[in-house]
């Protein structure tokens, strides 16, 4: 069996997200509602502890589009550092000027 890479492994866990997220937001607010009586939010817990894993989206790790590379991530753009420079330089991202002094 081969063994995933780390970009494949976060699409997978992404997915994970979008797949549980409704079901873990209204335990996560059961488990917190101060209404419920105590055995209602614990076992709102329980089940909350028997989703999968990667279903936080915690777990989700901001990567590059472009090459993978978790560090130094651009939110906005989507990409790291290393990618907007080498585009930058290209010219292929719009209004990006490359700063010299």
């Amino acid at each position: 069996m081969a063994k995933k890479s780390a970009v494949e492994k976060n699409k997978a866990r992404d997915r994970l997200v979008s797949k549980y997220a409704a079901k873990r937001a209204t335990l996560k607010a059961m488990a917190k509602d101060e209404s419920l009586s105590l055995e209602e939010r614990f076992k709102a817990r329980l089940k909350l502890a028997e989703l999968p894993r990667n279903s936080a989206s915690i777990r989700v790790r901001n990567r590059c589009e472009v090459t993978g590379r978790p560090r130094g991530y651009y939110r906005k753009l989507k990409m790291s550092r290393i990618s907007l420079r080498e585009l930058g330089n290209q010219g292929k991202i719009p209004g990006l000027v490359k700063s010299s002094w």
